[in-house]
């Protein structure tokens, strides 16, 4: 019985050695069956972060889950700039006191990421 036979293969492999990094990282738009457009959540813009866009260094609020690997694509396909390094930090929780009726909450964590990248290479908001 011939019912399943074996397909041959006509497609290119995308992933192919000859490619380069930056058409594998195009190619690859998934993550884990995760869109890459919800890694990054929005820029974080504070005084700290400000200062350190002029010497290249830009930072992200990410998504908990998101890897280092995730952010690298989603810069580059976001953006079109490959980062050079990226370092990931958890945000802990803190518990606060409301003034108003003295109980206690809790603020939001999260994650955020320190991008890095290369002299001459800038990102837009």
């Amino acid at each position: 019985m011939a019912l399943f036979g074996k397909k041959k293969n006509t497609e290119k492999n995308p992933a192919s050695p000859k490619a380069t990094q930056d058409e594998r990282l195009a190619l690859r738009s998934f993550s884990g069956g995760r869109d890459i457009s919800t890694i990054l959540r929005h820029a974080r813009i504070t005084e700290k972060a400000s200062m350190h866009q002029i010497s290249g260094v830009y930072t992200f609020d990410i998504t908990p889950s998101a890897t280092k690997r995730d952010v690298i694509q989603a810069v580059f396909a976001l953006y079109k700039v490959t980062p050079r390094s990226v370092r990931v930090v958890t945000v802990p929780t803190k518990s606060r006191r409301n003034a108003r009726t003295g109980k206690v909450g809790m603020t939001g964590g999260g994650k955020k990421a320190y991008v890095y990248l290369k002299k001459g290479e800038s990102i837009t908001f």
